[in-house]
């Protein structure tokens, strides 16, 4: 079995250098399409090598036994067969792959489904009567507008400028569509789980891009980050981190008390290291494709 077939599995190992380096990143909305992009394509990546490697059990149909001795007689070289057994083994794991990924869309959903029971929201808000302090972005579906949910446990809990805070943070959700963002992430992670160190920076950078927004709409960096602060302190002790608050609040707070802090170079300039990453696993997985979908064809009749 051709060495492309572990590196293609292993290609998320070069995207975890490029996530830790786009998480101070002074563009969090760009890295995190960029990421959550990157991430999707390496995990394709790897599932069409497994899905090429278990078509290889084709190589027992009889039409295709014939054309592979008569193209030896003919001289041609064809590579060596996988092992059924290893074939067999990589198709049981595409069906693990197919259920992972299945329940992971289906939480979502459900999750966007109990969101949206709550109540009907007023233009883009709905306030509930509930003592625990949150926040979220709840996404459309079935035709129904996305709004923002806040509980009055949230609006006691702050003032009227932090209260400001919050809805902006929760309206650039909406209006970034983070919730898709974030979704191709998730996705990526349910297919190779070594990327759930991705799935968590592209979460990270899209908090970082709506707490960018909210600085912008209350004119006060410092407000959102005493916010942002506030509220996580008061969900961590409720139990709760959905929406608003979270386990990467310190790097947001330093994000926005130092918003000059990342590495991103003057004008705007990519990381040279960050290029680099993406370009070598680019070009990893188009020479992992290209020499699977030469093993692939050459085990296939032509006619």
């Amino acid at each position: 079995m051709t060495w492309l077939v572990p590196v293609s599995l292993l290609l998320p190992v070069l995207l975890l250098p490029l996530a830790r380096l786009s998480a101070r990143t002074r563009r969090p909305e760009r890295a995190a399409r960029a990421l959550a992009a990157a991430a999707v394509v390496t995990a394709a990546c790897g599932t069409a090598c497994l899905v090429l490697v278990a078509a290889t059990l084709a190589d027992d149909i009889p039409a295709v036994v014939a054309y592979s001795r008569q193209a030896r007689s003919r001289g041609h070289i064809l590579p060596e067969p996988i092992p059924d057994g290893v074939a067999i083994a990589v198709t049981l794991l595409l069906a693990f792959i197919g259920w992972r990924l299945a329940a992971e869309l289906r939480r979502r959903r459900l999750v966007t489904s109990d969101l949206h029971a709550v109540g009907s929201a007023r233009d883009w808000l709905l306030v509930v009567d509930w003592e625990s302090p949150r926040a979220v972005a709840v996404p459309p579906r079935h035709g129904r507008r996305g709004h923002v949910l806040v509980t009055s446990g949230m609006l006691r809990l702050l003032d009227p400028r932090e209260r400001a805070a919050v809805l902006a943070h929760e309206r650039a959700h909406l209006s970034h569509r983070h919730y898709r963002t974030t979704a191709l992430a998730a996705a990526a992670a349910a297919v190779n789980p070594l990327l759930r160190p991705v799935e968590s920076a592209v979460w990270l950078l899209a908090e970082r891009s709506a707490d960018e927004d909210a600085a912008r709409a209350v004119a006060d960096r410092r407000l959102v980050a005493q916010t942002v602060a506030k509220v996580a302190l008061a969900a961590h002790s409720d139990g709760h981190t959905l929406g608003f608050g979270g386990s990467s609040t310190v790097r947001r707070v330093e994000a926005l008390v130092k918003p000059h802090a990342g590495r991103q170079r003057p004008g705007g300039a990519p990381d040279f290291g960050a290029v680099i990453l993406a370009a070598a696993s680019i070009a990893v997985a188009a020479a992992v494709l290209y020499e699977f979908v030469e093993l692939f064809l050459a085990w296939l009749p032509t006619h």
